[in-house]
């Protein structure tokens, strides 16, 4: 069974690693192109994509969404949804979706004239499903090879990565002074009683070949 247990691991350390990715912020170097609205339908399961607005009920079927398109250094094409996530999950407290959508258009460029700006994002861009990543920040960057170095998300892994460890020194520590003790008991009971049972049908076979007159 013990490719079971690894498999288990295995399984929540990709559903661990999958929502760190899809939370934490990450930074495009890309030239905007345009920005537009348009009305999206939230009635299906890929509504867990999509914001719930602090000043929206969530039981909204559908609501008007403003997006960003633009296109990175290598001719790729991005689409951004500019949500505020208010005081809701992810913790971004983004509210300036105005202020956002006006930098977002005074920053449109052509390839003849490009300006390039690094957006900052969180969540997954998939055609297939119409999901698409939510745009918290631009700003203008020198050209399409500026490095951005995500000191946010490393601080963050950090964090998590010594409280998992603060964790895990506690728990085995626990195990070992309190669960351990425990266990070796109640492997010593069974090995009593086993050897005692195992003692009991020995006298009872002894018993019966003298009664039998073996």
């Amino acid at each position: 069974m013990g490719w079971v247990k690894w498999g288990l691991r295995a399984f929540l350390l990709l559903l661990v690693a999958g929502f760190l990715h899809y939370t934490l912020p990450q930074h495009d170097i890309v030239r905007i192109v345009n920005t537009y609205e348009e009305r999206q339908e939230l009635g299906d399961w890929t509504r867990i994509f999509w914001t719930t607005p602090d000043s929206q009920p969530g039981t909204q079927t559908s609501r008007d969404v403003q997006f960003i398109q633009a296109v990175d250094p290598d001719g790729h094409a991005m689409v951004y949804r500019n949500e505020d996530t208010g005081w809701n999950w992810p913790p971004y407290f983004k509210f300036d979706t105005a202020t956002l959508y006006t930098e977002a258009n005074d920053a449109i460029s052509t390839k003849a004239a490009p300006e390039w700006v690094a957006v900052t994002h969180y969540g997954w861009r998939n055609e297939y499903l119409s999901i698409f990543p939510n745009a918290v920040g631009i700003r203008p960057v020198a050209g399409p090879d500026v490095r951005i170095i995500p000191w946010v998300s490393g601080v963050i892994l950090l964090v998590l990565f010594a409280i998992f460890w603060a964790v895990r020194v506690r728990w085995l520590r626990f195990r070992a002074a309190r669960i351990d003790p425990v266990l070796e008991d109640i492997e010593d009971g069974f090995d009593a009683a086993a050897d005692s049972l195992a003692e009991g049908r020995g006298r009872l076979r002894r018993w019966w070949g003298r009664n039998r007159g073996v």
